[in-house]
């Protein structure tokens, strides 16, 4: 595999390593807003790389890894990330629109204000991440287990939380507008902000008895 470090190459560079067809690792790497959409990147591994405002729009990144990145405000719409993984790093704002994210790991990351709308997530895995504010309707988590995932104040509109798991999650203020929650265990989740008048979204899922104590507590009554 060849490698690149503390350099800012060109698209010229990267799209003349990319026809050559092997795997490129590039560990910190100024990468800031450079367009390169389109490439195969199949492989690539980016290691403690400044892409803020970077594109990827249709790129192939299938097995690729960010590790550690500074992405803020990265593209990567309609880009096929297959079996990849994002870990560690800064991905705030960044645009995952029709992106393929089947099989991938996403851990110990900071996504706040991404948008994942109309992914393709069979498979997506998520540890340690920072949601806050993003945008993913209709994303399934069926049968997850989802493990320190901060959905606070995100538009989660006809999520699929059936069967899952939430373990020290925060799902508090989020947008939950025809979620469905059948089996689920959100025993380990935040519901703040949640209302009495509300509580029919979570028809189904196993809550705590503290959990039920402050639904009621709303109506003034109070769970011994």
């Amino acid at each position: 595999m060849r490698s690149l470090t503390d350099v800012t190459p060109t698209r010229a560079d990267l799209e003349r390593l990319s026809r050559d067809g092997e795997p490129v690792t590039l560990t910190s790497c100024d990468l800031d807003g450079m367009d390169l959409a389109g490439l195969d990147l199949t492989g690539w591994e980016f290691e403690r790389c400044t892409l803020k405002g970077t594109v990827f729009n249709g790129a192939r990144l299938e097995g690729a890894r960010f590790a550690g990145c500074r992405a803020a405000g990265s593209s990567f719409v309609g880009a096929d990330l297959l079996d990849g993984s994002i870990e560690g790093g800064d991905f705030s704002n960044a645009n995952f629109r029709g992106t393929t994210l089947t099989d991938v790991k996403i851990s110990r990351c900071k996504m706040t204000g991404a948008d994942l709308t109309d992914v393709q997530a069979i498979g997506l895995a998520l540890e340690d991440v920072l949601l806050v504010l993003a945008v993913l309707p209709k994303l399934s988590f069926r049968k997850k287990t989802l493990t320190r995932v901060d959905f606070s104040d995100a538009d989660m509109r006809a999520c699929d939380f059936r069967e899952a798991v939430l373990d020290e999650c925060s799902l508090r203020d989020a947008h939950l507008v025809d979620c469905r929650f059948e089996d689920a265990d959100l025993r380990g989740a935040d519901l703040g902000g949640v209302k009495l008048t509300d509580a029919r979204r979570f028809k189904g899922a196993l809550i705590s008895k503290a959990q039920a104590a402050d639904l009621l507590g709303q109506l003034g009554l109070r769970v011994m």
